[in-house]
């Protein structure tokens, strides 16, 4: 087959932007892509974005009257050599297994001749209830090929059976599909299997329903070092304080407020096998939050009673389940390198990033897109030069994936 023609159908999961990726894999691959994209999948990924990568009108609504003159939903579902659904949600294979046909997506499914590839992806309950048990069924009984989903964090913040497979993996399913030479085996990614989890940002801690003591942390640098680990295909959980940031790809986000809700996400997250604890933490918080904002009266500031906040990062260097490689991150103001080394070995973990966030200069550290970092270890200190955080992020990662190797 000379150009393997696909009709890519777009439904309306978090998992839509991995088509982007697909489209990408497939005209690398020599293939000619046509996308339709369906109400859900638009609030997801754009017809713009799609029309781009597969440098072909993306198709979105039965009512085209254009479209319709010039080619209509009929030759549209009969002129591809295969159809791909991805993701497949579960309304949409429920509604392609009992062949109802209200949108452009659902009628061209249930009018094409041609052979259907459904590639789903939904939370864990939704995979495995009896419906769409029974729906998965029925369509590979009628010849569909509906693709295992992969295992692992959903966006639910669940764990399971429901994630869409990686791009790849979908793309040598067309590709044998189309009967043309599978894509050449690629070597894994430095952190394929692995789990990494980041902590990030700041934590609020109130002090009653206006008012909280943080810090300036913009959570950039814990994010970057998250996206990294990503890029490098480790399996990610990003637990971030309160920032506004976007999650990035392929990361699981959790969010949390206070140093407890923190520490707990954290012990929930493990096992894994490398943890960089990035976040600014409290050290203190209010041992009482008022219930009502506190007025001010008097000349007299109110007396606040603090108490001391869970040591995250030494509960999870005593915990059985202590992640392999365990980083710990050291803002300081003085004696940088000094008190790195005895952090490291007061809380017991593996490295200790350590960096200088006082003084004229240095007041963008924290919040700013440029660090300097020295990564402390039980074998010496490494000193990293000023650069932008995202690429501190990865020289980071990189000596993670070298550390996990030896």
């Amino acid at each position: 087959m000379a150009t393997p023609r696909i009709l890519l159908v777009v439904g309306g999961g978090i998992a839509a932007y991995k088509s982007c990726e697909l489209i990408r894999l497939i005209r690398k691959g020599g293939g000619e892509v046509t996308c339709v994209l369906t109400d859900g999948g638009a609030r997801f990924v754009t017809p713009l974005a799609l029309g781009a990568l597969s440098e072909n009108p993306v198709h979105t609504t039965l009512w085209d009257l254009k479209n319709e003159v010039e080619m209509g939903h009929i030759q549209l579902s009969r002129q591809a050599d295969l159809i791909v659904v991805c993701p497949a949600t579960a309304n949409m294979l429920a509604k392609m297994a009992a062949g109802i046909a209200d949108d452009l997506a659902a009628t061209l499914l249930l009018a094409t001749d041609k052979p259907v590839l459904a590639v789903p992806a939904m939370n864990l309950r939704m995979w495995r209830h009896a419906a769409t048990v029974r729906n998965v069924e029925t369509l590979r009984a009628a010849g569909v090929e509906v693709v295992e989903p992969d295992e692992g964090m959903m966006a639910c913040g669940e764990f399971g059976a429901g994630r869409l497979p990686e791009p790849e993996a979908i793309w040598a399913r067309i590709a044998a599909h189309c009967g043309i030479a599978p894509p050449p085996a690629q070597q894994p990614l430095p952190l394929a299997g692995r789990h990494v989890l980041v902590t990030a940002g700041p934590t609020h801690e109130p002090i009653d329903p206006v008012r909280y003591i943080a810090n300036r942390s913009s959570g950039r640098q814990g994010y970057a070092i998250a996206a990294a680990a990503a890029a490098m295909g480790a399996r990610v959980t990003l637990v971030s304080g309160p920032v506004t940031l976007p999650t990035p790809a392929g990361v699981d986000r959790i969010d949390v407020e206070t140093a407890r809700e923190m520490d707990e996400a954290v012990k929930r997250a493990l096992p894994a096998d490398v943890a960089v604890m990035v976040a600014a933490v409290a050290d203190w918080r209010t041992l009482h939050v008022a219930g009502g904002k506190i007025k001010k009266r008097g000349a007299a500031p109110p007396a606040l009673l603090l108490t001391e906040n869970p040591d995250i990062l030494a509960t999870v260097a005593g915990d059985p389940l202590r992640p392999g490689l365990l980083i710990g991150f050291a803002a300081e103001t003085e004696n940088v390198i000094d008190n790195a080394r005895d952090k490291r070995r007061r809380k017991g973990v593996d490295w200790i990033i350590a960096n200088d966030v006082s003084g004229p200069g240095r007041q963008s550290v924290m919040g700013g897109p440029v660090n300097t970092v020295h990564i402390v270890t039980a074998a010496g200190t490494e000193d990293l030069p000023e650069m932008p955080k995202e690429e501190v992020g990865r020289a980071i990662v990189e000596r993670i994936a070298l550390a996990l190797a030896q």
